[in-house]
């Protein structure tokens, strides 16, 4: 806050569309009203390797009405593009990820709202009508809508190594590992922006505070490695079992030779 300056601009990040700032409160991408698009893009791009990005943001409406369609986070190589999803490009290079309000395929096996990750490669289109279900990297359900204390999320970049994000939902000062995923490659170059979108429904969607900050990178773990097997004794099968036949029917042999030889031995003793 205020988020602008004196020539109604700010230095760092353009914004658009229908987006409204109030400048004691917050950036609203969308107004409760139906059929408006939002965005607020950095106008400088990500260089570090290694990053975080912490934002505070609010989404909510008047009580009891059906609402949507929620709002998108990006790190992408394009930038201030208006499209189809949440407000932004489709077909875009690098990462979105999207604090969905709204189920529209009515088929998946989780709740809503929902946080879901796409890694897009410039030509692979993200599919409206299914929440992106068939190109989705990671999610998790975070009840993020109307709640009465600050609600965050913060991603974090290792190049070559996961990404992470957290999201601060439950309770006030209480993160929430959303996803960590390993092997994640962005773009060289990426700019972070926030987009929002209604249809037929609506919601608020208000970005609050937005930081970002260079990480240390951290060693790559490996995987440990299983222990070799160790080989199972086993009986041997039939051959152990026909040797061991064998070796009784010697034992017995060798006690039947004895015995004879003893009797004869006692008989010449008797003659």
């Amino acid at each position: 806050m205020p988020y602008i300056d004196d020539e109604l601009q700010n230095r760092w990040f353009d914004f658009g569309g229908d987006t409204i700032i109030n400048t004691n409160r917050h950036i609203r991408l969308t107004n409760n009203r139906q059929s408006q698009v939002g965005h607020l893009w950095s106008r400088l791009p990500i260089t570090a390797p290694d990053f975080e990005v912490e934002f505070e943001f609010n989404v909510d409406g008047p009580a009891g009405h059906l609402y949507g369609d929620g709002f998108a986070m990006w790190l992408t190589k394009e930038r201030a593009t208006e499209g189809t999803v949440f407000g932004s490009k489709n077909q875009f290079d690098g990462l979105g990820v999207f604090f969905d309000t709204y189920d529209n395929e009515r088929a998946h096996r989780h709740t809503f709202p929902y946080i879901s990750a796409m890694l897009g490669d410039g030509a692979t289109t993200y599919d409206n009508d299914k929440d992106g279900r068939t190109t989705e990297l990671a999610g998790c359900e975070a009840d993020f809508r109307a709640k009465t204390f600050p609600t965050r999320a913060r991603l974090s970049y290792y190049k070559n190594n996961y990404l992470k994000l957290d999201v601060m939902w439950r309770d006030e000062d209480t993160w929430d590992e959303c996803f960590k995923v390993d092997d994640v490659k962005l773009p060289n170059q990426i700019y972070l922006g926030f987009s929002a979108h209604t249809g037929e429904l609506t919601d608020n969607h208000d970005i609050i505070s937005v930081s970002t900050r260079t990480l240390v990178p951290e060693p790559k773990q490996t995987k440990p490695t299983k222990a070799p097997a160790k080989p199972k004794k086993t009986s041997g099968g039939f051959f152990t079992f026909l040797l061991k036949i064998l070796l009784a029917a010697g034992l017995v042999g060798v006690l039947f030779v004895g015995y004879r030889a003893y009797e004869k031995n006692n008989q010449m003793k008797r003659f």
